[in-house]
Protein backbone atom coordinates (compact mmCIF):
# COMPACT_ATOMS: atom_id res chain seq x y z
CA UNK A 1 0.00 0.00 0.00
CA UNK A 2 1.17 3.42 -0.91
CA UNK A 3 0.90 6.39 1.16
CA UNK A 4 0.94 9.91 1.23
CA UNK A 5 1.15 11.68 4.86
CA UNK A 6 0.31 15.42 3.48
CA UNK A 7 1.64 18.28 5.97
CA UNK A 8 3.53 15.40 7.82
CA UNK A 9 5.05 17.44 10.51
CA UNK A 10 8.14 15.92 12.83
CA UNK A 11 5.20 12.97 12.82
CA UNK A 12 5.32 11.22 9.86
CA UNK A 13 3.03 8.05 9.02
CA UNK A 14 5.38 5.11 9.23
CA UNK A 15 6.18 3.79 5.94
CA UNK A 16 4.33 6.91 3.69
CA UNK A 17 5.61 9.23 1.84
CA UNK A 18 5.76 12.75 3.91
CA UNK A 19 5.54 16.39 2.02
CA UNK A 20 5.17 19.53 3.98
CA UNK A 21 6.44 22.64 3.27
CA UNK A 22 8.44 23.58 6.27
CA UNK A 23 12.21 22.01 5.99
CA UNK A 24 12.64 20.83 9.49
CA UNK A 25 9.88 18.58 9.31
CA UNK A 26 9.92 14.89 8.58
CA UNK A 27 9.27 15.38 5.14
CA UNK A 28 10.28 13.46 1.94
CA UNK A 29 8.84 16.16 -0.78
CA UNK A 30 9.21 19.54 0.40
CA UNK A 31 6.39 21.45 -1.26
CA UNK A 32 3.20 23.81 0.00
CA UNK A 33 -0.32 22.17 -0.08
CA UNK A 34 -1.74 25.44 -1.64
CA UNK A 35 0.74 25.02 -4.73
CA UNK A 36 -1.20 22.77 -7.08
CA UNK A 37 -0.54 20.33 -9.03
CA UNK A 38 1.45 18.28 -6.60
CA UNK A 39 4.45 16.47 -7.79
CA UNK A 40 2.72 13.21 -7.71
CA UNK A 41 1.23 11.37 -10.95
CA UNK A 42 -2.26 10.67 -11.09
CA UNK A 43 -3.46 7.42 -9.11
CA UNK A 44 -0.32 7.45 -7.36
CA UNK A 45 -1.02 6.45 -3.60
CA UNK A 46 -3.62 4.05 -2.25
CA UNK A 47 -4.29 6.01 1.12
CA UNK A 48 -4.10 9.76 2.19
CA UNK A 49 -3.00 11.14 5.26
CA UNK A 50 -3.92 14.44 6.44
CA UNK A 51 -3.60 14.83 10.05
CA UNK A 52 -4.37 18.20 11.94
CA UNK A 53 -3.48 19.97 8.24
CA UNK A 54 -6.83 20.87 6.16
CA UNK A 55 -7.40 23.59 7.94
CA UNK A 56 -4.07 25.00 7.52
CA UNK A 57 -4.37 25.75 3.32
CA UNK A 58 -6.22 28.70 1.59
CA UNK A 59 -8.49 26.88 -1.14
CA UNK A 60 -9.89 23.69 0.32
CA UNK A 61 -11.46 22.82 -3.09
CA UNK A 62 -8.33 22.94 -4.89
CA UNK A 63 -6.53 20.89 -2.15
CA UNK A 64 -9.06 18.48 -2.05
CA UNK A 65 -9.04 17.97 -6.20
CA UNK A 66 -5.60 17.10 -5.94
CA UNK A 67 -5.66 14.60 -3.35
CA UNK A 68 -8.50 13.23 -5.70
CA UNK A 69 -6.04 13.23 -8.56
CA UNK A 70 -3.39 11.78 -6.83
CA UNK A 71 -5.24 9.21 -5.20
CA UNK A 72 -6.51 5.47 -6.48
CA UNK A 73 -9.67 4.78 -7.88
CA UNK A 74 -11.65 3.24 -4.28
CA UNK A 75 -8.61 4.74 -2.48
CA UNK A 76 -9.35 6.33 0.91
CA UNK A 77 -8.43 9.48 2.04
CA UNK A 78 -8.31 10.42 5.95
CA UNK A 79 -8.62 13.33 7.05
CA UNK A 80 -8.93 15.14 10.95
CA UNK A 81 -8.85 18.71 12.15
CA UNK A 82 -10.34 20.13 14.94
CA UNK A 83 -14.17 21.24 14.99
CA UNK A 84 -15.46 24.52 14.41
CA UNK A 85 -16.77 24.60 18.00
CA UNK A 86 -13.38 23.89 19.90
CA UNK A 87 -11.02 26.45 21.44
CA UNK A 88 -8.15 24.76 19.31
CA UNK A 89 -10.00 26.11 15.73
CA UNK A 90 -9.07 29.49 16.57
CA UNK A 91 -6.61 29.85 19.25
CA UNK A 92 -3.68 28.56 15.68
CA UNK A 93 -3.09 31.82 14.02
CA UNK A 94 -2.13 29.80 11.15
CA UNK A 95 -5.55 28.11 10.80
CA UNK A 96 -7.30 29.35 7.68
CA UNK A 97 -10.89 27.02 8.09
CA UNK A 98 -12.84 26.01 10.89
CA UNK A 99 -14.86 22.91 9.36
CA UNK A 100 -17.58 21.23 10.36
CA UNK A 101 -18.57 17.75 9.98
CA UNK A 102 -20.81 19.09 6.61
CA UNK A 103 -17.85 20.91 5.38
CA UNK A 104 -16.78 18.45 2.64
CA UNK A 105 -20.68 17.32 1.52
CA UNK A 106 -19.76 19.15 -1.94
CA UNK A 107 -17.95 16.52 -2.99
CA UNK A 108 -19.90 13.71 -1.85
CA UNK A 109 -22.75 14.31 -3.00
CA UNK A 110 -25.11 15.27 -0.20
CA UNK A 111 -25.34 18.97 -1.17
CA UNK A 112 -26.70 18.63 -4.99
CA UNK A 113 -27.41 22.31 -5.29
CA UNK A 114 -23.76 23.10 -5.14
CA UNK A 115 -22.38 20.00 -7.15
CA UNK A 116 -21.16 22.55 -9.66
CA UNK A 117 -18.05 23.85 -7.34
CA UNK A 118 -15.98 20.22 -8.05
CA UNK A 119 -15.94 17.74 -10.38
CA UNK A 120 -14.31 15.37 -7.65
CA UNK A 121 -16.69 13.15 -5.69
CA UNK A 122 -15.65 11.19 -2.72
CA UNK A 123 -17.72 8.38 -0.64
CA UNK A 124 -18.27 9.08 2.70
CA UNK A 125 -17.45 5.95 4.57
CA UNK A 126 -16.98 7.15 8.33
CA UNK A 127 -17.23 10.88 9.63
CA UNK A 128 -16.77 10.49 13.59
CA UNK A 129 -16.77 13.70 15.78
CA UNK A 130 -14.98 13.26 19.28
CA UNK A 131 -15.69 15.35 22.73
CA UNK A 132 -14.27 16.01 25.72
CA UNK A 133 -14.23 13.34 28.60
CA UNK A 134 -17.76 15.21 30.44
CA UNK A 135 -19.54 15.00 27.14
CA UNK A 136 -18.01 11.31 26.10
CA UNK A 137 -19.05 10.16 29.80
CA UNK A 138 -22.68 11.71 29.17
CA UNK A 139 -23.26 10.11 26.07
CA UNK A 140 -23.59 13.18 23.79
CA UNK A 141 -20.04 11.68 21.72
CA UNK A 142 -22.24 8.45 21.30
CA UNK A 143 -25.53 10.61 19.86
CA UNK A 144 -23.87 12.68 17.74
CA UNK A 145 -22.03 9.72 15.68
CA UNK A 146 -24.90 7.41 16.23
CA UNK A 147 -25.92 8.40 12.05
CA UNK A 148 -22.58 6.16 11.39
CA UNK A 149 -24.57 3.14 12.03
CA UNK A 150 -28.23 4.24 11.96
CA UNK A 151 -27.92 7.35 9.09
CA UNK A 152 -31.93 7.69 9.73
CA UNK A 153 -30.20 9.44 13.04
CA UNK A 154 -28.68 12.09 10.94
CA UNK A 155 -30.72 14.47 12.28
CA UNK A 156 -29.08 14.47 15.55
CA UNK A 157 -25.31 15.66 14.56
CA UNK A 158 -26.92 18.46 12.47
CA UNK A 159 -29.53 19.23 15.74
CA UNK A 160 -25.97 19.40 17.86
CA UNK A 161 -24.16 21.48 15.18
CA UNK A 162 -26.57 23.64 14.59
CA UNK A 163 -27.92 24.63 18.46
CA UNK A 164 -25.92 22.89 20.96
CA UNK A 165 -22.30 22.71 19.84
CA UNK A 166 -20.94 26.04 21.38
CA UNK A 167 -21.88 24.24 24.93
CA UNK A 168 -21.65 20.80 24.24
CA UNK A 169 -18.16 21.30 22.34
CA UNK A 170 -16.67 19.19 19.89
CA UNK A 171 -12.85 18.28 19.58
CA UNK A 172 -11.92 17.20 16.75
CA UNK A 173 -13.70 15.74 13.21
CA UNK A 174 -12.05 12.49 11.94
CA UNK A 175 -13.30 12.38 7.98
CA UNK A 176 -12.56 9.15 6.02
CA UNK A 177 -13.82 8.93 2.28
CA UNK A 178 -13.35 6.55 -0.71
CA UNK A 179 -12.58 8.30 -4.04
CA UNK A 180 -14.71 7.92 -6.38
CA UNK A 181 -13.81 8.35 -10.08
CA UNK A 182 -15.66 8.27 -13.41
CA UNK A 183 -17.59 5.25 -14.53
CA UNK A 184 -15.32 3.42 -11.60
CA UNK A 185 -15.57 2.29 -8.18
Amino acid sequence: MKILDIGCGRHKTPGAVGMDSNPRSDADVLHDLDHVPYPFPDDEFDLVVGNQVIEHVGDVLAVVAELHRVTKAGGLIRLDTPHFSDVASYTDPTHKRHLTTESFAYFTGDRPDFDFYSHVRLRPRLIRVTMLKLWRLLGFELAVNSCNRYPALRFLRRFWEQYLCFVVRGKTIYFEFEVVKSGRR
